[in-house]
């Protein structure tokens, strides 16, 4: 169902990275200055816990009202699932007079969509999809850049040569951090591999669980996940094993299981949005920001991982952000061995975005 979405992207929108949007021109925008606070919404697929996918977004609105102070006002609506009760949510916030709503998550793309449209004056950010309209915009991270590094730290520590990987849908997305962080393990210890369990959700704290526990019981030793809860962190603790966070840092729940953590960081993202709209400067687009643009960090070292460790991932992540090193440069095969990326070559970002295939050193199928 993905085969045709870098077409998609190549026709109907166009990327630049973050860092340029302050100097673009104001294409698109659709009405004036906003006189009083900017009124902004965001909508959440989660509750906000203190962790995860939502906290992180959440934390992006805090640093908005930190930034912008009595010129603006925050609104959340969290725990809508995606679908109709989103558009009913994202509709009414219209309704209620919202400038600018912040729709974060993947399945809140076409709902987003059809609402933009009757609100021609408002502001609608699509985070992690992928189609625009004169008043909607996308925006993501380029997450696979911190898997890579995961990766890495998980090959480093494994004693089974085996790691797990918790993951809710098989969009591309999720795939590119499930390859990079296999590229990753691999690329210093060639003979791992990694186990792939499919939840068919993104939050189910329970279920997380007990793929964890359904992984650590073949032979994994160190795991990570695409979910939206500390789950399987805490049960990476509770087991003994070593897992790697994504999201937000979460020490908290799994101390002493923590390798390190992948986080994402929507602060200055959502700040210039908001201002964007309050002078009259916004205008829709898609960005895709990573190491470089500080959209995604990794860090929150945990007390297992070695110094020495450290120290090569610190680098790694240097050398990706000037781009002296790619997650995706070649060579490297899928599943089936099938050469895919030849040596001193690397994937386009079109190559990229259409990710829908699991590369060499994956075990499982890249669909539930």
């Amino acid at each position: 169902m993905y085969k045709n979405l870098a077409a998609v992207i190549a026709a109907a929108c166009f990327l630049f990275p973050f860092s340029k949007m302050a100097a673009e021109p104001s294409r698109t925008s659709v009405q004036g200055s906003v006189s009083g606070p900017v009124k902004a919404a965001f909508v959440y697929v989660t509750p906000v816990f203190e962790t995860g996918w939502t906290h992180q977004h959440d934390q992006g609105r805090k640093a908005v009202e930190k930034t912008l102070g009595t010129s603006v006002k925050t609104t959340i609506v969290e725990n809508v699932a995606e679908g109709a009760d989103a558009e009913r949510v994202v509709r009414d916030l219209a309704q209620q007079g919202h400038n600018i709503i912040f729709t974060t998550s993947f399945g809140y793309m076409e709902p987003t969509l059809k609402v933009a449209k009757e609100f021609p004056n408002v502001k609608f950010e699509s985070i992690t999809g992928y189609k625009t309209n004169v008043n909607v915009s996308v925006a993501n991270a380029r997450y696979y850049e911190g898997r890579y590094l995961a990766g890495v730290a998980a090959g480093r520590m494994t004693q089974s040569n085996v790691a797990g990987y918790v993951a809710g849908f098989p969009i591309p997305e999720v795939l590119q951090g499930l390859n990079a962080f296999t590229l990753g393990m691999r690329s210093v210890n060639p003979q791992a591999q990694v186990k792939v369990v499919w939840l068919n959700t993104w939050f189910d704290p329970a279920k997380e669980r007990d793929a964890a526990f359904a992984l650590f019981n073949q032979s994994v030793d160190v795991i990570s996940f695409h979910t939206a809860s500390n789950a399987v962190m805490a049960a990476a603790q509770e087991r003994g094993k070593m897992a790697i966070a994504y999201h937000s840092d979460m020490r908290k729940v799994a101390p002493d299981a923590q390798l390190m953590s992948v986080t994402h960081e929507w602060g200055r993202y959502y700040s210039q949005r908001v201002a964007d709209v309050q002078k009259g400067q916004w205008q829709s687009g898609n960005v895709w920001g990573g190491l470089k643009e500080g959209m995604v960090r990794v860090g929150d070292f945990g007390p297992k991982l070695p110094a020495k460790v450290r120290t090569e991932i610190e680098q790694i992540q240097k050398d990706i952000a000037v781009g002296k090193l790619h997650p995706f440069q070649g060579p490297f095969s899928d599943q089936n061995g099938k050469r895919l990326v030849a040596a001193g070559q690397k994937l386009t970002d079109v190559e990229i975005l259409n990710m829908n295939y699991g590369v060499a050193g994956l075990v499982g199928k890249i669909s539930p």
